[in-house]
């Protein structure tokens, strides 16, 4: 199975760290991000990986080397421009066959989703695209008001708006690249609305088990926490 990480950020969020580090190697705990998404890669039964790298590429390239250190197969593409979140899929056009199903993940998830059981109901369900989904609170901090007609008919003190948000984990077919343009930045939101307007299917996957987005420092401290209770003490092989 082959899994595509986009390591290119500048992580501006989490500046001064990123200005000399790439985020997917701020530690947390012991380990770097990217090495704990590159175990949990192998031990869902991935064996090839290609990292999209930018961004201070030779530091994430001199860490992760050709995988061996992982028990996996690491190849690159680099951009040498931003390409959005699924912009540099049009560089492995020639890696990745029509009907091959592969992973596309963030560089900074922490997540126990199993990516091979997303991968899976992709497969099964014969989507062009699979968005693995979180359900994201939003807790409005004022008291909400419904005016009608210049009367308050309703209050609500800090209401809650329960959604579903993409987690930057997808799963695709390989075909799906051929909505993809070349060199241009293209988001998956783009990749999303161009197979849709080509009558393409589009799944929805619910994550259940932790996920996390590491924007910031607080992000960082949560994360480290999680993988610190899971196992204490060990070091950076």
């Amino acid at each position: 199975m082959r899994a595509v990480v986009l390591v290119g950020g500048r992580g501006t969020r989490l500046r001064p760290l990123t200005f000399s580090v790439p985020k997917p190697l701020l530690a947390l705990g012991h380990k770097p991000i990217l090495h704990l998404i590159l175990e949990q890669l192998k031990r869902s039964g991935f064996d090839d990986v290609v990292l999209a790298t930018g961004y201070l590429a030779d530091l994430i390239a001199s860490y992760c080397g050709d995988g061996s250190r992982f028990g996996l197969r690491i190849t690159y593409a680099h951009e040498e421009q931003p390409l959005g979140t699924a912009g540099p899929l049009s560089m492995l056009r020639h890696v990745l066959s029509r009907d091959e199903f592969f992973l596309l993940m963030n560089g900074d998830v922490v997540t126990t989703l199993d990516p091979a059981v997303l991968l899976d109901f992709c497969r099964c369900h014969d989507y062009d695209l699979t968005v693995a989904y979180v359900r994201h609170t939003y807790q409005s901090p004022y008291g909400v008001l419904t005016v009608e007609d210049g009367e308050i008919v309703d209050v609500v003190e800090k209401p809650e708006l329960r959604q579903p948000i993409s987690s930057g984990i997808y799963a695709l077919r390989g075909s799906a690249l051929d909505s993809v343009p070349d060199g241009r930045f293209f988001t998956i939101p783009d990749l999303i609305h161009a197979l849709r307007a080509k009558g393409r299917r589009v799944g929805a996957y619910p994550i259940e088990g932790l996920w996390l987005a590491v924007e910031d420092l607080d992000d960082i401290e949560k994360a480290t926490a999680f993988f610190e209770k899971q196992d204490p003490g060990k070091s950076t092989p």
